[in-house]
């Protein structure tokens, strides 16, 4: 029987960050990006300040962002179905006067059915304008025990009747949903999605490559099972790809354990089979790039980091390159005037 085990994500280092900088490439492309987080972790902190922060040295044009939900803030003396929109009220309210987190993702237990409407609309009245949708993690794998602050969710959730009942408020509501699941769950998320064409779906992390435990045995094998997964998603209309979240050991990677952090041409080439299979199949329309700040952070910096990907969409066109960096991130998460 495979026995479950935690893989630790490093914290990010200082220090070890500044061992390497590049100036920025291409530092007039408009950025949208499209997934970070802000947490107040005891001994991690990282607030809105430190995201702008990163974003300042890097030299990139970040003109907009979306924040996904990590468990942050919640209002413990709420009833517990209500305690996640105290996330979206207290970043609503950093957000006031910044250029960030113009689109939040907040998180609400689908599980309840119809009964989740009541939580979607106070996340749209503490949202000031901001909330744009749902992330119910779904991201269970026997190999890997989950850091969800939510906790491990069950097998099969998404095609649990209350969660789909849930689900369906969704769209009544005109919100998304933020997928969050491992490669081997994506047949799943597609029935998902083709079950309710009319709630747009953005897939976290290039769909949840797992790269280690059982999944590193047998790499090749590994890979082909990821892009199958992928061309029955890319078959769903209403569904969209965020490139990214690949700076994480769950994903295969180690770039922690360098000396220095990796030149960003080195990323770029370790991540070119899976961003170029994203684009391939889903098109530049419907990929986004996104940071997953400051999760990726403890392998690489922001600057490091989009200086990766702009590598890697070297060979897009000025159109394309448009729609990966900011107009597709602006257009699912219905931002106006950032790009």
């Amino acid at each position: 029987m495979l026995e479950a085990r935690p893989y630790p994500h490093p914290r990010p280092d200082v220090q070890w960050l500044a061992r390497r900088t590049e100036p920025a490439l291409d530092p007039a492309l408009p950025i949208v990006d499209a997934h970070h987080h802000l947490w107040d972790r005891t001994g991690e902190p990282y607030l809105l300040a430190d995201f702008l922060g990163d974003v300042k040295a890097s030299g990139h044009n970040v003109r907009a962002s979306t924040f996904v939900q990590c468990g942050f803030a919640y209002d413990e003396d709420a009833p517990p179905p209500l305690r996640p929109v105290g996330e979206t009220r207290r970043v609503a309210r950093l957000a006031r006067e910044a250029p960030a987190c113009q689109a939040i993702i907040g998180f609400a237990d689908l599980r309840l059915g119809d009964a989740v409407d009541e939580v979607l609309a106070a996340h749209e009245k503490a949202g000031e304008g901001r909330f744009r949708g749902v992330r119910h993690s779904a991201a269970t794998d026997p190999a890997i025990v989950s850091t969800m602050v939510s906790g491990s969710p069950p097998p099969g959730m998404l095609a649990d009747p209350a969660f789909r009942r849930g689900y369906a408020v969704l769209e009544k509501c005109g919100l998304c949903y933020d997928a969050w699941v491992y490669h081997p769950q994506l047949a799943e998320l597609a029935d998902l999605a083709q079950a309710f064409p009319g709630v747009p779906v953005a897939v976290n992390h290039v769909g949840g490559y797992v790269g280690i435990g059982p999944y590193a045995r047998d790499p090749g094998s590994t890979f082909v099972r990821w892009r199958e997964g992928l061309v029955q998603l890319s078959r769903c209309a209403n569904v969209t790809m965020k490139l990214g979240g690949l700076a994480r050991p769950v994903a295969g990677f180690n770039f922690h354990q360098a000396e220095a952090p990796l030149p960003s041409a080195e990323m770029a080439q370790a991540w070119r089979p899976y961003v170029e299979t994203c684009i391939e199949l889903f098109g530049a329309a419907r990929c986004m790039f996104e940071s997953n700040f400051p999760v990726d952070k403890g392998l690489t910096s922001y600057g490091l980091l989009w200086n990766a990907f702009k590598r890697l969409a070297a060979h897009c066109s000025a159109d394309e390159k448009r729609a990966l960096f900011a107009g597709t991130a602006a257009r699912f998460y219905r931002l106006e005037g950032v790009t």
